[in-house]
């Protein structure tokens, strides 16, 4: 491994997606720099992906890819647990839904790595940021729904009723399991952590056509071959207590663990693992040894599994997300 500077937080370019679903609000509300004209659906945050990987923007690092650095300095980066990685294992995004999302299922990690282009599995969360009043989300199928009533769903143009419907609230957040029917409806500002996968079968896409005129492509095969017809509907996430008074579990699942911080005076890192942090609401303040940073609403970062602890200031009635690998 060459030497590697001293641990410090990591501030990635966002890459951003243009799907025919998004709107403004990446730009408008999180800050974000999006070209001036058309719509933005997604920014990432942080990822490792062929589709895209994310680019070091500040420090001893900057220029350095995520994958130079994981593949150059698996520990330090990663932590002793989990050096084999083939890639950075989770992808941090924001989305801005102004139109609803097509019906989609992901696949897990077994039928991913069989697909014919082999990718990781895609178990997911959301964490709503804001919402337009009556903005719901699709969770999951309706209790008893078969792989035959889906079909004649599908034939028929009415999914929807087969669909289990939540109407979320900002700091609402929803787990969503591999093999999972679900859609994002208009109106939510949403931040969705993931395994590093961009593993999407579309079941339904409410009659409409994409960019060119022509309605976008269905895969309904595939997503009758990974739906989980037994898992029935999500719910919204009850927070549970943490050790720490200011740190609510949101998620914890065999990919990945989801928190929110929201008090002043938590410590962040200093446990072998990597953690991805961003602010959607407010802004945060990182002072650890050899600096500190300030993290302004929308902004990310990643710190590497070097860091020593490091002390978090919240501003106001701030939020931060915490996400990072269970332990092995």
């Amino acid at each position: 491994m060459p030497t590697m500077p001293q641990p410090y937080p990591l501030l990635f370019e966002p890459f951003f997606q243009d799907y025919l679903w998004g709107g403004r609000k990446l730009g408008t509300v999180l800050g974000k720099p999006i070209p001036p004209h058309g719509v933005w659906a997604e920014s990432w945050e942080v990822v490792e992906h062929p589709t895209h990987t994310s680019r070091i923007i500040n420090g001893p690092l900057a220029g350095k890819t995520l994958a130079d650095v994981r593949t150059t300095a698996a520990d330090w980066l990663l932590g002793s647990h989990c050096t084999a990685a083939a890639r950075f294992p989770l992808l941090l995004k924001y989305l801005d839904c102004q139109r609803v999302l097509s019906v989609q299922v992901h696949p897990d990690d077994d039928y991913a790595s069989r697909m014919p282009q082999p990718d990781q599995g895609k178990t997911e969360a959301w964490y709503i940021i804001d919402r337009e009043p009556g903005a719901r989300i699709y969770a999951g199928l309706q209790p008893g729904v078969s792989p035959e009533d889906l079909r004649a769903a599908l034939a028929n143009g009415d999914v929807e009723r087969l669909l289990h419907v939540l109407h979320p609230e900002p700091g609402d957040a929803v787990f969503i399991p591999a093999g999972t029917v679900h859609a994002l409806g208009a109106g939510l500002l949403v931040a969705e952590i993931q395994q590093s996968s961009n593993a999407t079968f579309r079941l339904f896409d409410w009659n409409r056509v994409g960019p060119d005129g022509q309605p976008r492509p269905l895969h309904i095969d595939q997503a009758l071959d990974v739906i989980d017809f037994h898992s029935g509907p999500r719910t919204v996430q009850t927070p549970q207590p943490t050790a720490s008074a200011s740190r609510q579990r949101l998620v914890q699942c065999q990919k990945f663990v989801l928190d929110r911080v929201i008090a002043p005076g938590d410590i962040l890192a200093g446990d072998d693992r990597f953690h991805i942090i961003t602010v959607p609401i407010g802004s945060a303040r990182l002072r650890y040894s050899g600096g500190e940073l300030e993290l302004s609403r929308g902004q990310s970062a990643l710190l590497p599994a070097a860091m020593e602890k490091t002390n978090l200031e919240l501003n106001g009635a701030a939020v931060l997300l915490d996400m990072f690998e269970p332990a092995p």
